[in-house]
């Protein structure tokens, strides 16, 4: 007679404690990531809006008017995808309105305020 040979592998209750350890990590690591995506894009919307002033200013120096509209259009102002960005202009004062759809924060960078930019 020969002797048994255990087979070699996991045995389903294995399995199932291995995926349950996984859907447990993977419940936890989400909101951290989560998270730091959403600070992300606020850092993006923050910067967008400090790089379109600086756009805004060299246009004037340019053309001895500001730019209104969509900052897509602005010379020398490049936007991120998803990301909004309006220039509206009142005489010699503008405002540059930030924003993205997964994001906290709105910002708003004001030529004729202090502090220049605001995100709530």
């Amino acid at each position: 007679m020969r002797p048994r040979r255990r087979n070699a592998g996991f045995t389903l209750i294995e399995l199932l404690v291995v995926v349950a350890i996984i859907g447990v990590l993977a419940a936890i690591a989400m909101p951290a990531f989560q998270n730091s995506q959403g600070k992300a894009l606020d850092a993006s919307v923050k910067e967008h809006a400090r790089n379109a002033a600086a756009a805004e200013e060299a246009y004037y120096v340019d053309n001895a008017s500001y730019y209104a509209g969509p900052c897509i259009d602005l010379p020398g102002m490049r936007v991120s995808q998803n990301v909004a960005c309006d220039i509206a202009v009142s005489g010699d004062q503008y405002d540059v309105t930030t924003s993205h759809p997964n994001a906290r924060l709105t910002c708003v960078y004001s030529n004729h305020s202090v502090p220049s930019l605001d995100c709530n």
